[in-house]
């Protein structure tokens, strides 16, 4: 009976320190939109949890073959966001360039790199696909 309740009450700690863990960890939200008339590839990059809060960061945007990595930029609040996308208006906005075509199988994986280059986070998404 002992020994029951030391397996569970280990389980149990074990269970939120998993959960202290993660809420501590830094988090990757991805969208993205492909419009097939005309052509037109779009995406977003967002960072959360970011440590150090303050630090600097950039984003990758992998679909099928293609890639393409943002410039960096300082988080706020530990937060930061990335655009990415084909529209040339978008682009002088401060999006970084991907082609036309440049989302594949309507689903991109988007990853937040620190500023040595490691990825922090990253997660993978279905496209909105507009005709």
């Amino acid at each position: 009976m002992m020994g029951q309740r030391v397996v569970t009450t280990v389980g149990c700690l074990v269970i939120l320190l998993a959960a202290v863990l993660e809420a501590d960890a830094a988090g990757v939200r991805v969208r993205c939109e492909q419009r097939l008339n005309p052509p037109r590839s779009k995406a977003s990059v967002d960072g959360f949890d970011l440590v150090p809060a303050n630090g600097t960061f950039a984003a990758r945007l992998a679909s099928g073959l293609n890639t393409a990595t943002s410039g960096t930029q300082a988080a706020v609040a530990d937060q930061v966001e990335f655009d990415f996308d084909s529209d040339a208006g978008d682009i002088a906005e401060g999006a970084t360039a991907i082609a036309p075509d440049f989302i594949q199988n309507a689903q991109v994986t988007g990853s937040i790199l620190d500023a040595a280059g490691n990825t922090v986070a990253t997660a993978t998404a279905p496209c909105e696909v507009k005709r």
